[in-house]
């Protein structure tokens, strides 16, 4: 069993499936509402401990109803949290449009207590980031305790993982600290100024994400796969019919870092990544969608 760190948000996702997103000033009808957990880094670790890896997830909650729910999902999953509590203020939340006939998404995250994320909460789990085989962020939290964790684990020799999500925009010493950079399309276009709509497109970005000091970077395509620099498209999964796609590059990023954890050459946690994911999308909800170890294991072969 491999182990995997894990510096991000919850959230509690409110989802709601409709035929379109209602415009300014106008009220429409939806086809169905779900209240589960969200949160990209939450997700992430979900996603990794039913894969199999020791999961330990740093974050920040408020002292309400939603924080029980992260505990909740934390235990189910065999995440082991590590919360430093705000009574002051409230536990994340995400508002989810769902379009009813795609299952494609449109987000907008608060993330309460978790904007407080600082250096000083990632250096009081030094000790846990060095100790890990593999640490993992995204960029819900501030920047700089994805940087301070980013250091720490570079030094220790920790492989890490940035998902640069949501898109921003990263100095060259940041994407230095980053042996694999995963964004998607619009995340890649935003780093590096050039588009991604092929895998043409993917390759370019790839290059230049390296240019601009990334180790390896991965640039998830959705239903085509993922662009692995190095190696080219790796294909996606396909078990069953698309019914939301909320988390699932979460669910790609949580199996392919359990898989790098366990010792898997970058091309096979890979391919993990992109069936952990092949199969989140085939249910509802974010976290509630993650695959176990055995269920990927089938699908791959």
């Amino acid at each position: 069993m491999g182990k995997v760190v894990v510096l991000g948000i919850f959230v509690a996702d409110a989802a709601f499936r409709a035929d379109r997103m209602p415009r300014m000033g106008e009220t429409v009808l939806g086809n169905g509402f779900l209240l589960g957990p969200g949160g990209k880094g939450s997700n992430q670790a979900v996603a990794a401990a039913r894969i199999g890896a020791e999961t330990h997830f740093l974050t920040r909650l408020g002292q309400d109803a939603f924080a029980d729910m992260a505990r909740g999902v934390w235990e189910k999953a065999g995440v082991i949290a590590h919360v430093r509590t705000d009574p002051d203020s409230h536990t994340g939340a995400a508002f989810i449009y769902v379009d009813d006939a795609t299952g494609d998404n449109a987000i907008i995250v608060s993330p309460g207590a978790a904007e407080r994320i600082s250096p000083a909460d990632v250096e009081a789990h030094a000790a846990l980031i060095a100790g890990a085989d593999v640490f993992m962020a995204q960029l819900e939290h501030p920047v700089a305790a994805t940087v301070a964790a980013l250091r720490i684990a570079r030094t220790a020799g920790v492989a890490t993982i940035l998902n640069p999500a949501p898109a921003a925009d990263l100095p060259p010493e940041v994407l230095a600290l980053c042996d694999y950079l995963t964004p998607n399309e619009t995340e890649a276009e935003a780093l590096t100024g050039l588009a991604v709509t092929s895998v043409a497109g993917a390759e370019r970005a790839a290059a230049r994400l390296c240019e601009m000091g990334v180790g390896t970077p991965i640039i998830t395509l959705g239903e085509r796969g993922a662009y692995l620099h190095g190696h080219g498209l790796v294909p996606s999964f396909k078990p069953g019919s698309v019914v939301e796609t909320t988390g699932a590059g979460d669910a790609f990023n949580g199996g392919f870092a359990a898989a790098l954890s366990r010792g898997a050459e970058p091309l096979e946690a890979v391919r993990i990544g992109c069936a952990t994911a092949g199969l989140s999308v085939t249910r509802r909800g974010a976290a509630a969608s993650m695959p176990a170890l055995a269920e990927v294991e089938k699908l791959i072969g």
